[in-house]
């Protein structure tokens, strides 16, 4: 059992990429916080990211559906849970393609249970917290995608205030969770923070995403399909840049306020591979000469394809202080070492 002196806190879905990078970050930096972390080891969830965190004493791991309302029902309650953070959700917009129904459960159902179970065991009645729990927070990890789709106008930028017009069944799924969140906060006053950050990168991410997906096909001298003409833009995010955004937000946003977190690191999908191409060719040179690049091939372009995100992080640099520690040239050079180390080259 956990001192019972810290506060304990409840996170979802940290197994996966962007919280298994979260996870060791928080424990490191707030001593008097225990973790609890519910996922239910889908195939993106992997406990293998959360190696280092296994043996401390304020850690603790509980498999489990965030959809199944007894078992977060009875961590609220064994764990006396004074804060929510919520990262687990189906994210793979190819998946959403084929199967939308798992997005629905998850990201719509699954955050509505969290939030009701949350708001009852926090609150007396609406805007009446029991007062032992007066300051617990309900902290939402949403998406850039439910805004849509941007013009090729690099002042064209996602704001807070930019209205929600989610494209495929994936980004329509957070963008339901996060009007959930909003409703819970509007009716019942329960305090809530939402963040919609863009595309992360970094180490541990799963191998069908974007950019471990170059690095393994190159590696593997495979042919690196990219969706359509390769022009798609994403602005693109350190995961650890994001990680220290959602602190901040937890810990020091304004209740019922909307974050945007982004890397303002705009590149083409074609700028990504060439860039990592581009260092392969230098790190792990090919015994023929040529360059990775001869692999790049083109593929068929994905359903509802959105063809540029950026983000506007002006709210959370000027009101939370918070700044990008790295720009994207500095940390894709990282996350190639990373996965180089993980294929013992």
């Amino acid at each position: 059992m956990f001192s019972n002196n810290n506060k304990t806190i409840l996170l979802t879905g940290c197994a996966g990429f962007i919280g298994s990078n979260f996870i060791p970050y928080f424990l490191e930096k707030y001593p008097d916080y225990n973790l609890i972390n519910l996922d239910l080891l889908t195939y993106a969830g992997n406990l293998e990211n959360l190696e280092e965190c296994e043996e401390n004493p304020r850690y603790k791991f509980i498999k489990g559906d965030i959809c199944n309302r007894e078992l977060v029902e009875f961590i609220f309650s064994e764990y006396d849970i004074q804060g929510v953070i919520h990262f687990a959700a189906e994210s793979h917009v190819d998946n959403s393609i084929k199967n939308p129904g798992v997005f629905v459960e998850t990201n719509v159902n699954g955050t509505f249970t969290l939030l009701d179970v949350a708001y009852k065991y926090w609150m007396e009645k609406p805007f009446t917290y029991k007062e032992k729990y007066n300051k617990c927070r309900f902290h939402h990890i949403s998406t850039d995608e439910v805004y849509g789709t941007l013009s090729d106008d690099p002042n064209d930028l996602f704001t807070e205030e930019t209205p929600y017009s989610p494209n495929s069944p994936y980004s329509a799924s957070k963008a339901s969770s996060d009007m959930f969140v909003r409703s819970y906060q509007e009716t019942y006053g329960l305090n809530t923070v939402i963040t919609n950050c863009s595309n992360n990168y970094g180490p541990k991410q799963h191998d069908e995403k974007l950019i471990p997906t170059i690095i393994r096909k190159a590696l593997a001298n495979e042919p690196i399909p990219i969706y359509g003409d390769g022009k798609n833009i994403r602005d693109w995010l350190y995961v650890l840049d994001h990680c220290k955004g959602i602190d901040l937000v937890y810990h020091t946003g304004k209740e019922a306020n909307v974050y945007n977190i982004g890397g303002r690191n705009e590149r083409t999908n074609l700028q990504i591979v060439d860039r990592i191409c581009s260092i392969l060719d230098e790190k792990v040179p090919q015994a023929n000469g040529k360059s990775y690049k001869e692999l790049i091939t083109f593929v068929e372009d994905r359903a509802g394809h959105d063809r540029r995100y950026a983000i506007d992080a002006t709210k959370l640099e000027n009101e939370l202080g918070w700044k990008a520690d790295e720009n994207f040239d500095t940390g894709i050079v990282k996350t190639v070492r990373w996965y180089l180390k993980q294929y013992n080259i």
